[in-house]
């Protein structure tokens, strides 16, 4: 019986992914997500940012790739991986990274908003054959990929 090993993860990319191809041409997609805490202590608003390395595979591999760029938003929903070796000095290293299983491609922040970002809105909104504004009853200032 597999124990659990789930993680929900929403955060920003620091940079853009970077996408490569196994020796069997299976593709994989990493990239690395910000994300913010925000707490108090002694009344002070205090800001906490962790950074984590995710990895994907195959399709959702070439959607990130495609979809994804620095600044844009995404839930990652998937699992913690291990990776352990030993250097050629015979020190042991080890890394966690996480494996994503489903990805949310989240709207690009205002400042960001771009032509590809309009082109995969007309995209989305294509798959219903119903204009945005009809669907919401105004038209989205943020755009949404979709999801895999």
């Amino acid at each position: 019986m597999n124990n659990l090993n789930s993680v929900i993860l929403e955060g920003n990319l620091t940079k853009d992914p970077v996408m490569s191809k196994t020796p069997q041409g299976t593709a994989v997609c990493r990239f690395t997500v910000a994300s913010n805490r925000f707490y108090k202590t002694q009344g002070e608003r205090r800001e906490e940012v962790s950074f984590f390395d995710v990895e994907t595979w195959s399709r959702l591999a070439e959607n990130c790739a495609e979809y994804l760029h620095q600044g844009r938003g995404v839930r990652v929903v998937g699992r913690l991986k291990q990776d352990r070796w030993k250097s050629e000095e015979g020190t042991s290293h080890s890394k966690i990274h996480i494996v994503g299983e489903h990805v949310e491609f989240r709207a690009y922040p205002q400042s960001r908003k771009t032509d590809e970002a309009d082109s995969a809105a007309a995209e989305s909104r294509a798959d219903t054959g119903e204009p945005a504004e009809k669907k919401s009853g105004k038209q989205k200032k943020a755009v949404e990929a979709p999801v895999y």
